[in-house]
C-alpha cells in the first residue's frame, strides 16, 4: 500500500466526509506556483490554495518573518498585551485602502469572520439590523455568513434555520440577467430592483448595509457593468445605508489593483478582507470609516487570536513582496494572457460560453448550448478531474458549479503558466 493509500485510509476513518476533498493527493511540498505531493509528483497550482497565496507558495518574505517572529513569541492575544505588527498592520491597511477619510482596522481569523464582524459594526454603527446581500454571491460558511450566501447547495443545504433579516437581490450577472435584459440597454435594471425591495420587502429605515463582492469570487469571477457599483453606492448614500465590500477573495493584487473595488471608482464604508493577506497564514480584517469602526462600545469587538503575531508579521512580508517584486503589474500581465488564451479557446471549443475576469482574477463558464446556457456541470467536475491528472490543479465555481477559476500565484513563470494553459486546453478539446 502506498504512503497515500495510507494516509486515505486514515483520513476517511478520523476526518468527517463532509470535509471535501478535490484531488486525490496529498502535499508534501510547495514552491511557488508548483505543488510536489509524498510520492513525488509535481503540479502547477492554478488554485492558488483557492485565492489564498497570491505571493507564492513558501514566499521568501514571508517565511523569514514567520520564523524571526516564532523566535520572539507566537501568541499574547492582542486584548491582553498588543504587540507592534498588529498595530503597523492596522496602519498599512488604513492607508492602502480607498477613501480620502480617516479610517481603523481591527484583525481576526478568517474572511467568514471579518464579514460576520462587519455586519455586526454596520448594524451597531446605524442602528438598523436588515443586510441586503446578492444572489450568486459567496460570504462564509457561519451562521450569518452561510444565510448572506446565495448557493443552496453544499453550504445552505441541511443546516437549519438561517439567520434573519438578510434580503437577497440579483447580482448584475449580464451572461445570466435575472431579467433577462442587456447591458447597457438595460439602465441597470438590478440596481433600480433593490430600490423596489426597500419598498415590498424590508423598509428602508430598517436596512444597516448593502454587502456586495466587487467581483462575484464563488458564484464565478462575475465582473459587473463599470457603473454598477457606484450606482449601488449611491443608492446607499441616499437612504442612510453603508455599503460593505467584501474583498476577501479579489482582494489583495488579485485583480492588479490591491484591492478590486478601485477599478470601478467606489469608495466603501467597510472593506473586509482575509485569503491572500497573510501568505497562507490564517488573518483577516475589518477596514472602515474610523466614525464607524469606533461606533461599538469597548469590548464589543474581539478575537483571542484574531491578529495572531505570525499572521501579522507575514501579512507585512506580503506587502512588501507587492511592492518589491511589482505583483500588481505581474498580475495584469499574467492576466492578460490567461485572457487571451480563454477568448482563443472560446473561439474553437463550444462548450466554452463565457469567458470573463478582471487582472489575474479570470473564469471560463461551461455550458451544453450556447443558445440556451444550460450549465455543464459534469463535464466541469471531468475537466478539472483531467488538468490535475495531467499535473495541474484547477477550481470549479459558480452556483451551478460550471464555472472554471483560474487562481495561480502572482508569482508563476511565463513557462509555468504557458504549460498550465497547453494542459487545460487539451483537456477541455478531450471533454468537449
Amino acid at each position: 500500500m502506498s504512503k497515500t493509500d495510507e494516509l486515505w485510509k486514515l483520513r476517511e476513518e478520523h476526518i468527517p466526509k463532509a470535509v471535501f476533498n478535490v484531488t486525490p493527493y496529498i502535499a508534501a511540498k510547495a514552491i511557488g506556483a508548483v505543488v510536489k505531493d509524498i510520492e513525488g509528483r509535481e503540479f502547477i497550482d492554478l488554485t492558488g490554495g483557492v485565492g489564498v497565496m497570491n505571493v507564492g507558495h513558501s514566499a521568501p518574505r514571508v517565511v523569514k518573518a514567520i520564523k524571526e517572529q516564532a523566535d520572539r513569541f507566537t501568541h499574547t492575544c492582542f486584548s491582553v498585551m498588543m504587540y507592534e505588527s498588529y498595530v503597523e498592520l492596522a496602519r498599512r491597511m488604513n492607508e492602502l485602502a480607498p477613501g480620502d477619510f480617516a479610517k481603523k482596522t481591527m484583525f481576526v481569523n478568517s474572511g467568514a469572520e471579518a464579514v460576520e464582524n462587519a455586519v455586526k459594526i454596520a448594524r451597531y454603527a446605524t442602528k438598523r439590523s436588515g443586510i441586503i446581500a446578492f444572489e450568486d454571491a459567496f460570504h462564509g460558511r457561519t451562521l450569518l455568513t452561510m444565510t448572506l450566501t446565495s448557493k443552496v447547495k453544499p453550504y445552505k443545504y441541511g443546516f437549519g434555520t438561517l439567520a434573519p433579516d438578510v434580503y437577497r437581490v440579483p447580482y448584475a450577472y449580464c451572461y445570466r440577467c435575472a431579467f433577462g435584459l442587456k447591458y447597457p440597454s438595460c439602465g441597470l435594471r438590478c440596481v433600480e430592483y433593490i430600490k423596489e425591495i426597500l419598498h415590498t420587502h424590508v423598509a428602508v429605515e430598517d436596512v444597516a448595509a448593502v454587502l456586495a463582492e466587487p467581483i462575484l469570487g464563488e458564484g464565478g469571477f462575475v465582473v459587473p457593468p463599470s457603473g454598477w457599483h457606484k450606482k449601488v453606492k449611491q443608492l446607499c448614500e441616499d437612504n442612510g445605508i453603508l455599503y460593505i465590500d467584501d474583498e476577501v477573495q479579489a482582494g489583495f493584487g488579485r485583480t492588479a489593483k490591491m484591492f478590486a473595488i478601485e477599478h470601478f471608482e467606489v469608495e466603501p464604508d467597510l472593506i473586509t478582507t482575509a485569503k491572500s493577506m497573510a501568505g497562507g497564514l490564517p488573518l483577516a480584517g475589518v477596514t472602515g470609516r474610523t466614525e464607524v469602526m469606533d461606533a461599538p462600545h469597548f469590548g464589543g469587538l474581539g478575537s483571542t487570536f484574531g491578529g495572531n503575531p505570525l499572521a501579522c508579521q507575514a501579512a507585512l512580508a506580503v506587502l512588501e513582496t507587492f511592492e518589491k517584486e511589482k505583483l500588481l503589474n505581474r498580475a495584469q500581465l499574467i492576466g492578460a494572457k490567461v485572457m487571451e488564451r480563454f477568448k482563443a479557446m472560446q473561439k474553437e471549443i463550444d462548450i466554452i460560453g463565457d469567458v470573463r475576469g478582471m487582472g489575474a482574477m479570470v473564469a471560463m463558464e461551461l455550458v451544453k448550448d450556447r443558445v440556451t446556457k444550460e450549465p455543464a456541470k459534469d463535464q466541469t467536475s471531468a475537466l478539472i478531474k483531467k488538468c490535475y491528472e495531467k499535473g495541474v490543479l484547477t477550481f470549479q465555481a459558480g452556483t451551478y458549479g460550471n464555472i472554471l477559476r483560474i487562481l495561480m500565484p502572482l508569482v508563476i513563470t511565463d513557462e509555468q503558466l504557458e504549460e498550465g494553459l497547453n494542459i487545460l486546453q487539451e483537456s477541455l478539446i478531450e471533454i468537449g
